[in-house]
């Protein structure tokens, strides 16, 4: 659970605004388990513009060919400081800190010939010119049949272990599949002795069939493109996190991607300065699906000027229960514009269920309790409204908004309320 500046700033985030959103984080969302503040895509790139990348960026680099933090934009990582400053900072604040990777080396090492750290081989000797992001120029690919590959991710996270980065998320890593890339960076940071966690994106057609080597090697992974302000973004992720939901566990998390939610697009890759395009109910929506299938959150958008209900979404305890103590979550139930998804709770005798309408205008369901696993005698509580809900012992009868959801706790006679 976590702040990431992607929606929100894109590539141009500053550590001021890093900093805003940090103490943001501290004061109202630490409590409710929010705890990690991510630095997205091209920190390293002082001219760095919203709405796309610079062809041959100028990025920053050492004399190995690692990214360093644009002093224009991180005063604190001058004369070769790095993030250490900032991290600190952040890490004073009782948050962890993380940042953002692309997959490779940056082509500017390779035509450079930069010596890659600890070794006798040069940048161009280990980097595949033929393995190349289709949207960001900034990298090529690495050779993993030369030593020298794991050698330089080895070097770049001892990198940011040094700096007390405590989250990665490394880029380009997901589609086609690189599986012998997935498993260098996670040795990289096996090897740089900090407990770093590895983040995937950005997870088109990510197949359930990798499962085993995703669990071996990160935290988490996406299991979509990059997921924006409209309906139909949220609407996809239905069959995608059914199909994940019943394998999240300890062992790894299939990721729904960022909530683009608040203060959206200041000067983001995609819109204009913007709050959520969606509606009330969509957001509602979109947490809830995010919350039963236990998906990691990310926020998108910039704390400080987001709305106090966006805010009040976010730290709702009732609601943040499901994503931490619910097991065995499932979508249940997809006819017409009608979802149902359940889940028990750790306590062996709570469930939970969320009711989707899909529709595009206001409905009500009937809701047979017996499909949500509930009795006749269980208490039903509404979490986003902290209602308790009647019923008829038979079902529950609600009124949806269009693309609306509702969160119930169902409690069986003599267990909390």
């Amino acid at each position: 659970m976590g702040w990431n500046s992607w929606d929100c700033y894109g590539t141009t985030v500053t550590e001021d605004e890093v900093l805003a959103n940090a103490v943001f984080m501290r004061d109202h969302l630490l409590a409710h388990g929010w705890d990690t503040v991510v630095v997205d895509i091209q920190w390293y790139e002082p001219t760095a513009r919203a709405h796309g990348y610079n062809t041959d960026a100028p990025v920053v680099l050492d004399a190995y060919g690692r990214q360093l933090p644009a002093p224009n934009r991180f005063p604190s990582a001058a004369a070769g400081a790095g993030f250490a400053p900032l991290a600190q900072r952040v890490h004073d604040l009782g948050l962890r800190f993380g940042l953002h990777i692309m997959r490779g080396i940056p082509r500017r090492a390779v035509a450079a010939r930069l010596p890659v750290a600890g070794t006798g081989f040069t940048a161009d000797e280990i980097a595949d010119t033929g393995s190349v992001c289709p949207w960001n120029s900034d990298n090529y690919g690495l050779d993993h049949d030369h030593p020298g590959a794991q050698a330089y991710y080895d070097s770049q996270v001892a990198q940011f272990a040094d700096w007390g980065v405590d989250f990665v998320k490394a880029d380009d890593m997901l589609f086609p599949y690189p599986e012998r890339e997935i498993a260098a960076y996670a040795r990289a940071i096996e090897r740089s002795g900090r407990p770093i966690e590895l983040s995937l994106s950005p997870g088109t057609d990510v197949s359930l069939a990798r499962l085993d080597h995703l669990r071996e090697h990160a935290t988490m992974w996406r299991i979509c493109d990059d997921l924006w302000d409209r309906w139909e973004d949220v609407e996809a992720q239905f069959a995608r996190m059914a199909r994940w939901a019943p394998w999240q566990s300890e062992r790894g998390w299939a990721d729904a991607d960022m909530l683009p939610l608040g203060h959206v697009g200041i000067r983001a890759e995609r819109g204009e300065d913007r709050l959520c395009s969606l509606t009330h109910a969509e957001q509602t929506s979109l947490l809830t699906l995010w919350l039963i299938s236990r998906s990691p959150l990310m926020m998108g958008g910039d704390l400080p000027t987001s709305p106090p209900e966006t805010i009040d979404l976010l730290t709702n305890d009732e609601a943040l229960a499901v994503l931490w103590h619910s097991r065995d979550n499932r979508e249940v139930l997809r006819e017409r514009d009608l979802v149902l998804w359940t889940a028990g709770d750790v306590d062996g005798r709570t469930r939970y269920a969320a009711v989707f309408s899909l529709s595009d205008s206001p409905s009500q369901v009937a809701v047979p309790l017996g499909a949500i696993g509930a009795g006749a005698d269980h208490h039903v509580r509404e979490v986003w409204t902290r209602r308790d809900v009647p019923h008829d012992g038979h079902d529950l009868r609600l009124e949806l908004p269009a693309h609306g959801a509702g969160l119930f706790r169902l409690t069986p006679p003599g267990g909390p309320a």
